[in-house]
């Protein structure tokens, strides 16, 4: 009996093995194909697209370099059509858009898309560091241009700080987009500088789910020599 239950052992290991191998999934990139996308006011713009392709279907339109968080997971750029018709014309008008980002399952082929509070899919850079993801994004309401941390799996982000307020009653994403830089990232320990034009770099360590502000050394240095110059004021009083 014993020789016979190590043979249904064995038997249902090899079939859970088989199982496991069955369901992985063939996930690639079809070739770069050239389509023109137009913003909300301005000229047609030129994007190089791909197909993502998960067991020969296709999945997603892409665009852009992937990001790769871990040997299982990676993240990219999404591209798709939107009718552009109006009620009155009588065909359909399909004009190619830039997406917000996808997050891909290379084990399980799941492809899923990422919600970024305040992410501007028109001028919205992202900057990529690990898991998490900086961006300049423009609040709810038009009037500020925000810098944002945000991390997979996390429905709360980890930073949102106002990096400028807008005066004008131009088109704030405009605005974003001619005074925003791509977020610049450091390792050991993270952090993550935001700049916009014309202004100081604002730099946050990020710890684990919490982000504080650093205070660069030379700013320290010029403070420690204005409390200097203030004690030698008064002793000369």
């Amino acid at each position: 009996m014993g020789y016979v239950r190590r043979f249904w052992v064995v038997v249902a290991l090899l079939a859970g093995v088989t199982q496991a191998v069955a369901k992985q999934h063939a996930l690639s990139f079809g070739k770069w194909v050239s389509v023109t996308w137009s913003a909300e006011a301005g000229k047609p713009l030129a994007l190089k697209i791909r197909a993502l392709y998960v067991d020969g279907q296709v999945k997603e339109f892409t665009f852009g370099q992937p990001h790769e968080v871990t040997e299982r997971l990676y993240v990219v750029r999404r591209a798709f059509r939107v009718n552009d018709a109006l009620p009155e014309d009588a065909a359909p008008r399909w004009e190619w858009q830039p997406g917000g980002w996808l997050l891909v399952d290379r084990v399980s082929g799941h492809v899923t898309q990422i919600v970024l509070p305040e992410f501007d899919p028109y001028y919205s850079a992202a900057s990529w560091y690990r898991d998490y993801m900086a961006y300049c994004g423009v609040s709810d309401d038009g009037k500020k241009l925000l810098g944002v941390v945000s991390q997979l799996g996390r429905r709360k982000v980890i930073l949102r700080k106002s990096l400028q307020e807008m005066h004008a009653v131009d088109d704030t994403a405009a605005a974003l987009a001619a005074n925003c830089f791509t977020p610049a990232w450091q390792r050991g320990p993270a952090r993550v500088t935001f700049q916009l034009k014309g202004a100081e770099k604002a730099t946050y360590a990020i710890r684990g789910h919490a982000a504080e502000m650093v205070v660069e050394q030379n700013e320290s240095a010029e403070s420690n020599g204005e409390d200097a110059e203030e004690k030698e004021d008064k002793t000369t009083e």
